[in-house]
């Protein structure tokens, strides 16, 4: 089966992901995160979603995370056409909503 995600035609877009983290973040910290999407999960975990240049600006996110000394849970890339299971999650917007 091919992954779908890693296909030639999508090598040079942004893979989407997901960043799962334990604790929750306030939408202050969306710009240190590069403008990713920061939602607010009823465990109290904070989930980081959006695009992602390469796997150099990937490691560089992960460095933040543990900069800040959150415990990481989990980094998955998904397909942005698809629904996930974390859709039940509270979106927390930036300053500038």
């Amino acid at each position: 089966m091919p992954n779908e995600l890693n296909s030639p035609s999508n090598l040079s877009e942004p893979l989407v992901y997901q960043i799962r983290l334990k604790g929750q973040l306030g939408s202050e910290w969306a710009d240190w995160f590069e403008g990713l999407t920061i939602t607010l999960d009823e465990d109290g975990d904070t989930l980081l979603t959006g695009p992602v240049v390469d796997q150099a600006a990937l490691h560089g996110l992960l460095k933040k995370v543990r900069d800040l000394g959150i415990r990481l849970i989990s980094v998955n890339p998904i397909d942005p056409g698809r629904p996930t299971a974390d859709s039940s999650y509270l979106l927390i917007k930036g300053p500038e909503a």
